[in-house]
Order: C-alpha cells, then structure tokens, then sequence
C-alpha cells in the first residue's frame, strides 16, 4: 500500500526542471542530477518502501543460500548506493561480511558515511565512483544495483564491469522498473504512465547530460535480458514480489 504514494513523491521532485526538460526535448542535450532538488531524499524514501521494507524479508531470500552466506562471510559490492541505506542495513545484520557503496554524488555518499558511522558499522565503506570506470575482477560474491542501471550514461559498460568484478560463483541482483521493452505490451500495465513519465523528465535526461545513452526507466524486460546477456552472464531469472507493484527483480549469474 506504501507504494501508491511512490509516484507522488518522484514527481514533486520535477517542477522545477520541467521548463528546462521541456526544452531539452527541443534541442537536444540533458538536465544533471545537480538541478533536481531533494533528488537523494525522495531516492531514500522510495528505496525504504521498495527494498529496505523487505530485503531481509524477501528480496535476499530470492537467491538460495544467499543468507547463509551472508552470515558466514562474503564481499558485497552496492552499484548506484545513494545515501547508503540498503549496504547499512545488510551489514548491520550481516556483520561477517564486507560491503562497499559505490555513487556518483558526494552528497550521498557522505551521507552514508555518516550514518555508517553512527551505527558503529566497520565493514561498511562507501566512495565516490564512476561504475562504467570499475575495474576490479572476480573480486566481489553478490552485487547489488536497485534501480540503479537504466539511468547510467553506459549502462552495457556498467554491466559489463559487474560482470567481471564478480566471482565466478558470484550472483547479481538487479531491482527494475517493471515492464516490457514494446510499448504495446505495456497498454495493460497499471504504471506504465507514470514509467514513462519518470523515464522522460529523469532518467533519461541525466544519463543524457553525461553524453551518455538515455536508456530510460522503461527499457524493459527484454531489452535488460539482451544486455545482460551480452555482458556475459548466462542464468537470468525475473521475479516479482507482493509488496512491489512497480518493480522487477533480477537474479543473474555468469
């Protein structure tokens, strides 16, 4: 139920930068994530009603044995972090693991240093990165990116360095905005609307002011598999949960 007021809170976020939206539609160009205000608060409040209400609960379960591994000691890598909540609450519950936050906004970021350090928490990290920049290989057990990969500037490039930076035996877990990559698919979806709205006026203009490809919220189900796919990975599994009606989640392994 928390979640009808979902997309009331992301289009508050949007009078201000409509005129400049509007005018990037006519001539091309994008709007950074600098001109939305309360961006990361707003990301926050979405994030607790999709992710941290149930990520104990039921998203973590949706890969088998994932918590037992959790308990026992794993590397854990968050894509597109924000202020940090979700890698606070699992290494908080998980305290022989290690977690690392990775985001582009400084302001996140030390947003979540800060509440890292008010719990006492020294497995957490977090850093100011660039993910189409990542390096490292075969170095992480779980990845995380919740609602993180459409609005990349190179989003095949961000999943092709998730791809390497896993272990082998790694999993990834991609949360999504709900749907299909064919509009016409979409004609019976109760928040097609608002997806393409969202895509529009956000995801796709901040990816955009990077030069990057404006994928867009909406990309879809298909498209994601094709991607994904072409990273490299080779088991990709779509689940839907009860609590969410907007979002998709992917599990995927090399």
């Amino acid at each position: 139920p928390n979640n009808l007021s979902v997309p009331a809170q992301f289009l508050s976020i949007l009078g201000s930068v409509e005129d400049k939206i509007v005018a990037c539609f006519r001539s091309g160009g994008g709007v950074p994530y600098s001109e939305y205000g309360r961006f990361h608060q707003v990301m926050a409040e979405e994030s607790s009603q999709t992710v941290g209400s149930a990520l104990l609960s039921l998203i973590l379960p949706l890969v088998p044995g994932l918590r037992q591994r959790l308990q026992n000691g794993v590397s854990v890598l968050d894509v597109g972090c924000g202020s940090g909540r979700t890698v606070n609450l699992m290494a908080e519950e998980f305290p022989g693991s290690t977690f690392i936050g990775y985001d582009l906004s400084e302001e996140a970021i030390a947003k979540a240093r800060k509440d890292a350090a008010q719990r006492g928490l020294i497995n957490a990290d977090f850093a100011v990165k660039d993910v189409a920049q990542l390096t490292d290989a075969a170095q992480y057990d779980l990845i995380t990116a919740f609602d993180a990969i459409h609005d990349q500037a190179g989003p095949q490039r961000v999943l092709e360095n998730i791809a390497r930076a896993l272990k082998p035996d790694g999993v990834f877990l991609m949360q999504e905005i709900s749907g299909s990559s064919y509009i016409e698919n979409n004609m019976d979806l109760p928040l097609a609307p608002f997806g393409y709205t969202i895509s529009c006026m956000h995801c796709m203009t901040v990816s955009l002011a990077q030069d990057g490809e404006g994928l867009g919220a909406m990309w879809g189900e298909e498209q994601a598999r094709e991607m994904l796919k072409k990273a490299g990975f080779t088991s990709i599994e779509v689940n839907h949960l009860p609590h969410d009606i907007l979002n998709s989640y992917f599990v995927v392994r090399r």
